[in-house]
């Protein structure tokens, strides 16, 4: 297989045609698109953003594997979705919880949504702090600095002084309690 004249051009540092990137990106990429969407899930809040999300990712890697071809497919095109989401957050205007539980305290923009749209995000925030300051403590501050600040496992078990089996007890058992209270007879 390695002898055909298609797969030695695209050797790896080295620019393709499109009929040898597409054949590429064919051999390499699409059998990487399960684990990519396992990724994407993870890692992306917004499930509806996700089909977006990959379409970027394969998009980008094609036009840099025309330009060069990456000497392996996976880390490649990891380290481009990786890429992708931070710049997607970094986009974001992203504003900490205990900001937001006040919304009147912010001087909003004139495009802002209308005060219906405002008093359901309003009463939300309200909501989920509420069920929040049930939690456990310890329960807490992992669901807190998981979800919210966005910290690693291991990054909430250092800082924490526990195992990071631990962390993964603490955020199963909080975010459990969080949807009991929020959509189940918790309320």
């Amino acid at each position: 297989m390695a002898d055909t004249p298609e797969i030695s051009r695209e050797a790896a540092g080295t620019k393709m045609t499109a009929k040898e990137a597409r054949a590429w990106f064919i051999r390499e990429v699409l059998p990487l698109e399960a684990m990519l969407l396992r990724y994407l899930r993870h890692n992306w809040r917004d499930k509806s953003d996700i089909e977006d999300l990959l379409q970027d990712i394969y998009v980008r890697v094609y036009e840099a594997a025309k330009k060069e071809t990456p000497a392996s497919a996976k880390p490649f095109v990891f380290t481009t979705a990786r890429n992708l989401l931070i710049n997607r957050v970094r986009r974001e205007h992203v504003i900490p919880i205990e900001a937001v539980a006040d919304l009147d305290a912010l001087d909003v923009a004139i495009d802002a949504p209308g005060p219906d749209r405002s008093a359901i995000a309003r009463d939300d925030l309200r909501q989920l702090q509420a069920a929040l300051d049930r939690l456990p403590p310890r329960c807490r501050e992992v669901v807190v600095k998981r979800r919210i600040d966005g910290l690693t496992r291991r990054e909430i078990a250092l800082s924490m002084g526990i195992t990071e089996d631990t962390v993964s007890a603490h955020l199963t058992d909080g975010i459990c309690a969080l949807a009991d209270i929020l959509y189940g007879d918790g309320r």
